[in-house]
Formats: C-alpha cells, sequence, structure tokens
C-alpha cells in the first residue's frame, strides 16, 4: 500500500498514532484518528478527488482551510469540505461525480432554539492575533470567548517551523511558529475569565448583534456579546492562468497544512509562484520534508519577502526567477509540468521566453486578502467590533502578536476595565515589526578582522530582527542605535568565544564564524544548517557559496554538531583559504540538474481559458467579454455566469475578477461587489433545526 507520509523531518516530531481503516469508494485504506479526509488521502497517494458536474474535470484541494470547497467529498453519504471533516473508523468517502443523490432522513428534524451564550467579548479565531488578545483581556478578569474552527490553537503559526524574527522580548524572536504557538496557548489556558470553543466556526454577525456559531457537537449556539473582536486571518490569493484548478495546484498555505501540520509527503518536485516571505518558506519547508524545488519565479524585479528568507534557498540550490510569471500548469487530470515565461515592465509575457518545467506541484503564494467579512457585518449591526492580525492588516506574525495585545488592551479600556492608554511604545514595536524591508546592501567582508573568532553577518537588509543581540554573552553582537531595524554587527572591543548562540538562534541562517587561531591562510568556518535529512557527514565534500547561493569552492567537511541546547540548528565546520572564508554562508544541497527545464516546451493554451470561479467554472473569457460590454457590478457578473454564486461563496473569485477588471483599465470606484448574505461559510441545514439547548441536543 502506498505511504506518502514523511519518514524524516529535522524539526517535527514524527509521533506514532492510532490508526483508523476508511475507505475511499471500495478501496479500503488506512488513516491516523485525528486526521482531515483530505490529508488521509493524500496520505494514500489520492489527490484526485472527484469530477466537475459541469465540465468533468478533475477536482482535488487548493486551500486546505475550509475556506474553498475544491476538496468536497461524500463522507458517509453527505457532502463535506474534506479538508475540515476528521476520518473516522469505518467510514465511507466516495468522489463527487456528477450530482450526487443525498440520503433519505428517516425522520424530519425538528425545530430547536439555543440558549444565547453571553459573553463580554468574543474573539474570532485563535491565531496569534487572537491569543495575544485573549491574553491581555483574561488577565484583567474579563470575560472572553475564542472560537476558532481547527481543533487546535495556534493558527497559522502551527504551520511554521523556522524561527520568528523580532525580538525575544516582544514576540519570541529566534523561537519557532509552531513552539510560539504553545506559549501563547499556555498562556490562555491558564486564564479563568477565558473560555475556547474548538472545531466551531462563526458564520454570520447578525443586525440584532448576535453571532451564529456552528460549535462540533453542540449545534448552533447563538452568542451575544459586548464587543467582538475579529482575529480570523486571511486567505489565500490566486492567479488566473490554463490549468489553474489542475489537482496539483494549490496555495502555499495548503502545501504548509498537509506537510507541517499533518506529516504529508504531497509531492516530489514542486514549482512556487510568488516571492514573498510565504512562497520562500513554502520552499524552504518543502526543502526539510525531502522534496525537490524546481524553481520560484517573481512577477516583481526583486522578491519582496526577507533577502534572508530568499538566500537561504538560492544557497541550498534553488533557483529564483524574478520578472517571470506562471503562463499554464499542464496536465491531463494532474500537474505533470508548468510553463513560465519573462514578463515585460506592464507584466505582458515575452514571446519567446518559454520555459517548461517538469513537476507534480505547483504552489501558489501571490498574496493574501483579510478575513473581514465579520468586521463589514458587525460595523452595519452597530456593535463595537476591533480587528487584529491579518483580518486587519496583512503582516507578519510577529507584528499580529502585537496587534493583538494592543486590541486586547484596547478592548479592556472600552469596557471601563483598564484605566490606562495602551503604552505608546506599544504603537511604535507595533509600526516596526510591520514595516516593509530595506534596501539591501552587500556585505563589507573587507572590514572583518582577520584574527580570534570572527562573527560574519550575511544580512543584508533592514528588517525588524536582533536575536542575535540578546544571545550573545560577550556583548560581541550589536545593532548601531540598539535599534530593531539595524543590521547586526561585531563590537570589535570584545572577544568572541565561539559559542555558536547567534548561528543557533539567527531566523535567516545569516551568520557564520571564521576561527583564525589555528591558521590564518586557512581557517575554520562554522555555517548554520537546518535541512540535516539531507544528511552532510563528516568528511563529505560540499560546494560551499556566498550569501546569495553563487558558488565559491568546494570544501570537506571537517566536522559536524547538533546539540540540545542548538534550537535544532546543525553546525557545519569545513575549512577554507582565506580569500572564501569571510564570504562562506552557506552550501548546495540540491543538485543542478533538479531544477533544469524541459527539452521542449509546452505551448501554453489562450489565457482566457484560465478558470476564474472554481465553484462554477466560470473563464477569464467570459468575465472579460463582459467588462468589455461595460458590466462592473459583479453581482450582474454573477447573475450571466453564475460567477461566485458556488459553495465557497465568492472568496476565491472575487480577487481575480477585480484583477481582470484593473487589466481592463476599470478604476475600482467604478466596481460594485457583490452583496454579502448569510451565512458566510457552509453549514448543515440540521444544524440549525436541532439548535443545542444549554449544550445538549
Amino acid at each position: 500500500m502506498a505511504d506518502f507520509r514523511l519518514k524524516t523531518h529535522p524539526i517535527l516530531p514524527l509521533e506514532k498514532r492510532k490508526r483508523v481503516s476508511f475507505y475511499f469508494g471500495k478501496k479500503r485504506l488506512e488513516g491516523y484518528e485525528g486526521e482531515v479526509i483530505s490529508s488521509a488521502l493524500f496520505a494514500n497517494g489520492i489527490h484526485i478527488f472527484g469530477h466537475h458536474p459541469k465540465d468533468g474535470s478533475a477536482q482535488g484541494i487548493f486551500c486546505a482551510n475550509g475556506q474553498c470547497a475544491q476538496c468536497t467529498v461524500l463522507a458517509n453519504g453527505i457532502p463535506v469540505k474534506s479538508c475540515m471533516v476528521k476520518v473516522r473508523e469505518g467510514m465511507v468517502v466516495e468522489s463527487v461525480e456528477g450530482l450526487p443523490t443525498l440520503p433519505k432522513l428517516k425522520t424530519a428534524p425538528k425545530p430547536g432554539r439555543s440558549r444565547p451564550y453571553s459573553t463580554e467579548v468574543l474573539i474570532i479565531g485563535g491565531g496569534p492575533a487572537g491569543l495575544s488578545a485573549a491574553s491581555q483581556l483574561g488577565q484583567r478578569g474579563i470575560k472572553t470567548l475564542v472560537v476558532d474552527d481547527k481543533d487546535r490553537l495556534g493558527g497559522k503559526l502551527l504551520l511554521q517551523t523556522h524561527k520568528f524574527f523580532g525580538s525575544i522580548e516582544d514576540c519570541n524572536a529566534g523561537t519557532r511558529g509552531m513552539d510560539i504557538a504553545g506559549l501563547l496557548e499556555d498562556e490562555v489556558r491558564g486564564l479563568r475569565s477565558v473560555r475556547i470553543w474548538l472545531d466551531s466556526t462563526a458564520v454570520y454577525v447578525f443586525s440584532d448583534k448576535k453571532v451564529g456559531v456552528l460549535v462540533q457537537g453542540r449545534g448552533y449556539r447563538i452568542v451575544e456579546p459586548k464587543v467582538v473582536l475579529v482575529a480570523a486571518g486571511a486567505r489565500e490569493k490566486s492567479l488566473a492562468f490554463p490549468g489553474n484548478t489542475l489537482p496539483g495546484v494549490y496555495g502555499a498555505g495548503a502545501f504548509q497544512t498537509l506537510v507541517n501540520r499533518d506529516l504529508i509527503k504531497p509531492a516530489q518536485r514542486l514549482f512556487i509562484a510568488g516571492g514573498g516571505n510565504v512562497g520562500l518558506i513554502a520552499a524552504y519547508h518543502a526543502l526539510q520534508a525531502g522534496m525537490e524545488v524546481v524553481g520560484l519565479v517573481e512577477a516583481l524585479e526583486k522578491c519582496g519577502g526577507y533577502k534572508v528568507h530568499e538566500d537561504k534557498i538560492k544557497r541550498l540550490g534553488v533557483p529564483v526567477y524574478t520578472r517571470h510569471t506562471i503562463l499554464s500548469a499542464n496536465g491531463k487530470e494532474h500537474v505533470e509540468s508548468v510553463t513560465v515565461g519573462r514578463i515585460d515592465e506592464k507584466f505582458k509575457p515575452l514571446p519567446g521566453t518559454e520555459k517548461t518545467y517538469p513537476c507534480d506541484t505547483l504552489l501558489i503564494a501571490v498574496g493574501l486578502s483579510p478575513v473581514n467579512e465579520f468586521i463589514q457585518e458587525a460595523e452595519q449591526a452597530g456593535m463595537k467590533v476591533f480587528a487584529a492580525g491579518d483580518a486587519k492588516e496583512i503582516a507578519e506574525a510577529s507584528s499580529a502578536i502585537f496587534s493583538g495585545k494592543i486590541a486586547g488592551l484596547e478592548i479592556a479600556r472600552e469596557l471601563g476595565h483598564n484605566d490606562r492608554p495602551v503604552p505608546p511604545e506599544w504603537y511604535h514595536k507595533a509600526e516596526i515589526l510591520k514595516s516593509h524591508p530595506g534596501p539591501s546592501t552587500p556585505p563589507d567582508y573587507e572590514a572583518y578582522p582577520r584574527e580570534g573568532i570572527t562573527p560574519v553577518f550575511h544580512c543584508t537588509q533592514e528588517i525588524p530582527c536582533n536575536p542575535c543581540t540578546s544571545v550573545c554573552p560577550r556583548g560581541v553582537v550589536e545593532i548601531p542605535g540598539d535599534s530593531l531595524l539595524g543590521k547586526p554587527r561585531a563590537n570589535q572591543e570584545n572577544e568572541c568565544i565561539g559559542c555558536n548562540r547567534c548561528l543557533h538562534i539567527c531566523p535567516g541562517l545569516a551568520i557564520s564564524l571564521v576561527d583564525w587561531r589555528e591558521d590564518q591562510k586557512t581557517p575554520t568556518v562554522s555555517l548554520a544548517y537546518e535541512v540535516y535529512n539531507h544528511r552532510i557527514e563528516k568528511g563529505d565534500i560540499i560546494l560551499v557559496t556566498d550569501y546569495e547561493g553563487l558558488p565559491l569552492t568546494r570544501a570537506r567537511v571537517l566536522e559536524t554538531e547538533l546539540k540540545k541546547n542548538s534550537r535544532k540548528t546543525q553546525v557545519i565546520k569545513v575549512r577554507l583559504d582565506q580569500e572564501f572564508a569571510l564570504k562562506a554562508a552557506g552550501f548546495v544541497i540540491q543538485p543542478q540538474e533538479a531544477a533544469g527545464p524541459a527539452p521542449e516546451t509546452v505551448s501554453p493554451p489562450m489565457a482566457d481559458s484560465a478558470i476564474v470561479c472554481r465553484c462554477e467554472r466560470v473563464t477569464a473569457g467570459e468575465i472579460r467579454d463582459l467588462i468589455r460590454q461595460g458590466i462592473t457590478d459583479l453581482n450582474q457578473i454573477k447573475a450571466i455566469t453564475r460567477a461566485g454564486m458556488g459553495a465557497c461563496g465568492y472568496k476565491t473569485c472575487q480577487d481575480l475578477m477585480l484583477m481582470l477588471l484593473r487589466s481592463e483599465g476599470v478604476e475600482s470606484g467604478e466596481v460594485t461587489l457583490n452583496t454579502t448574505r448569510p451565512v458566510f461559510v457552509e453549514a448543515p441545514l440540521g444544524a440549525f433545526m436541532n439548535a443545542a439547548e444549554g449544550g445538549e441536543k
């Protein structure tokens, strides 16, 4: 039986779990207890979950976060989102082929009623912002309810195996996101006034100032809060290109969910579209999970993410192509290759630049949209509503933590539980943490001394990060002006003792140590390494690179070191000639042949064939024709084409339609957005009929 689970990982613990048997059609499969259906299917090598009734196109996952309906299957006869429903012993999972016939009810449901649950504050979302706000509220004894649609608190932090930027004091910089999630949860779990509903989905904010919540196992509940805090995070944006809905094309967040939460190996060779932090980090996570990253394209002249993230994957052997875009994903029922090409300043493809890369997966990492519909409805209802994290403004998770802390204090003040204003320095730090990276300047290696032990800093950009200064026991590492945004340097008045703490904590793996003491001509260089499921052994010959991944020289490994207190960061030691020693920042693990294009290029179909509305299979060409007829009301486009009328409620297609409108020269002020109607999330009618009464059905 095929098993596509991770067998090894340098960061994540691979614990044994209880197995359960289920059926996909008539085939008996095995999954793990607590595992969602989509991940159990992926673990068995099944990526196609059904076919669309309109055109017979293969359907798989896209968001893996309950935001779209691409992964719908029948579970014991009932249509469900396979990424949100857990597999159970004996469950029969079936593909949706055409329009399903639903099982008949033996008895008609009887209407029930729900006793409202009253609370001072309702927090929608248990990620970094929501938990940080709950901590502030709980410390002041304010009755708070946190609802989250997953079975664990932490949100996207649970998917992050890399170390975070910022400062240790303010947001646990140098700690991995999944561990920060645990720290925040521990804070909140210990607060008596904070109640948590997991596996619970807020479905709407009503005009009578009540919020409807579906609570797993307890039916439909009405919550009456005095204040609502929306910390529901963000959903991934998509791109319109031919083949964009093939199984194997999905969001980078979905990929991180499969790999880092569910410990699935969903690909052998993948390509990435988008050079922001999400795309760059996804490439790194793929390498850690033992996959080949064929390449990454970015439409702009430079990647928008932190350069240390970009440099980190380039050093490991991942090519990054700027001023390029995806022209098509190619394959019959699953991705078999992607065709990319260069684009000009107006983002138009340049003929003759097309290249095709064999791969089985394409990750889309082209930005996020705030989940802010709850905010709009609460404001219309006249409720007191606050926002934090990505629901307020798309930024880094470290910024979301501070955003939540500020919102918590602001709400406490609104409710009369806090006399003092939010400390001004909190707002200042929040602005710094969400600041865009500064310009990149090459390191000045000539300024470094060539004696003793020299810490070398390969971070070339001002970003909010300073944990290296906090852990240095001798005060060797400093940032001018003691700022979060400065670039670190070595204080030459103090002597480095080679403890490696700065190497262990650096989120960008952008520090090396050069030890000149034994041999000035061929000093020993220590390099940080976190992908050690690609094993590097003493005596191996490795290709050493500079900070941007350009090759310097080959060297023999003298020693490898991984200690309990090294934050799961391995140190690889090599001896280099002095001309290379200071410039050495990493080494290649992915062979060049893994990233080469195919001998023949697959010509992409016409761009108008791209699917914009996944649910109703509406193409870019159909919508573009209407725009050229003068239609700029998305409700009218929906009435004509059904675009936005599907199960996901235009969560994935509205952004794409707005992109088409902009490309046709329509200003945003001329566009009428889709009218929002309850409910925001699909919900079984039986949950409303048999509403929970005091927690019992």
